[in-house]
């Protein structure tokens, strides 16, 4: 437990890590009230070192949510599935392009929002388009009784662990994400794909705010690598996977009513555990956009 400090604002943010793999607690904000600068970078420095930032018992409005994302970079907009997959991805109440409802909620039969139910895959936000959201922000609004736990990756500890012959083997290759829009099934790249989602990223990339390596596949959404046997490039990527899940890298959060929880997207897989489909869950996401890969 430590406190990170802005020394030209004179604020402390206290910074608890939550696990040996990534994940910190951040105390001593308030999320309602506007930031200054120096809290900022103070959240910004414990965030390029945790990966993912978890604030308890917050009590926000929709708009307080995108003035606080929005000190991060610009605000991303609700990416729209393609009309024959628009059924798994939007959802009654979804009225604003900067938000997105992640909920299980359904009245008169019709869902609220999307991507509700159940178990979701280790994947990468938006890791289909030419560029990824860099950020993301999720709120708790309603809660399961047991279940619907977020767990974190840190694809730099990933990274590291790939064995020095695979990384030259991989060096300036290239994987194909497909969104399909499945939770818990991977997307087929066996048919055509020109209607749906997709992008091919390098295995490898770098993030930008630390200069750091990182792992940059997920099970759910990375389905081939270019230039090889598709045999070949299959098995690769179940070691990759299985790299990018290994317990002692991984982070789970157990949602509390009022969590507010921020992680960023380039350097780490989240994935959802399973909960009762009787129960409501409700949450609140916002994004802010990236850049390209490299």
């Amino acid at each position: 437990m430590g406190a990170i400090s802005a020394n030209e604002s004179r604020v402390a943010v206290k910074v608890t890590p939550l696990s040996p793999a990534l994940g910190a607690e951040i105390s001593g904000v308030d999320l309602k009230k506007p930031l200054s600068p120096g809290e900022v970078a103070a959240i910004q420095q414990a965030w390029n070192e945790y990966l993912v930032l978890v604030f308890r018992d917050q009590d926000i409005s929709q708009d307080d949510q995108l003035r606080f994302a929005g000190y991060f970079g610009d605000l991303g907009s609700r990416r729209k599935a393609p009309p024959k997959l628009a059924n798994r991805a939007e959802g009654i109440l979804q009225d604003h392009e900067k938000i997105l409802l992640v909920s299980n909620i359904r009245i008169d039969g019709e869902a609220i929002g999307a991507f509700g139910d159940g178990e979701f895959w280790f994947h990468i936000d938006s890791g289909y388009s030419a560029k990824p959201y860099r950020y993301t922000f999720l709120y708790a609004l309603e809660l399961p009784s047991a279940g619907g736990n977020t767990m974190f990756s840190n694809m730099y500890r990933a990274y590291d662990a790939v064995p020095e012959p695979l990384k030259q083997k991989l060096h300036g290759k290239r994987a194909l994400h497909i969104h399909e829009y499945n939770r818990a099934r991977q997307a087929n790249a066996s048919g055509d794909i020109s209607n749906i989602p997709h992008y091919y990223h390098p295995v490898f990339v770098t993030q930008p705010g630390t200069g750091n390596k990182t792992l940059f596949v997920d099970r759910l959404m990375t389905t081939a690598l270019e230039g090889f046997d598709p045999a070949e490039g299959a098995a690769i990527l179940d070691q990759l996977y299985e790299l990018g899940e290994r317990r002692e890298f991984i982070y789970e959060h157990v949602w509390r009513l009022g969590d507010f929880l921020m992680w960023d997207n380039r350097c780490t897989l989240h994935a959802r555990t399973d909960f009762s489909a009787e129960e409501r869950r409700l949450m609140r996401r916002v994004t802010i956009l990236g850049e390209k890969p490299v």
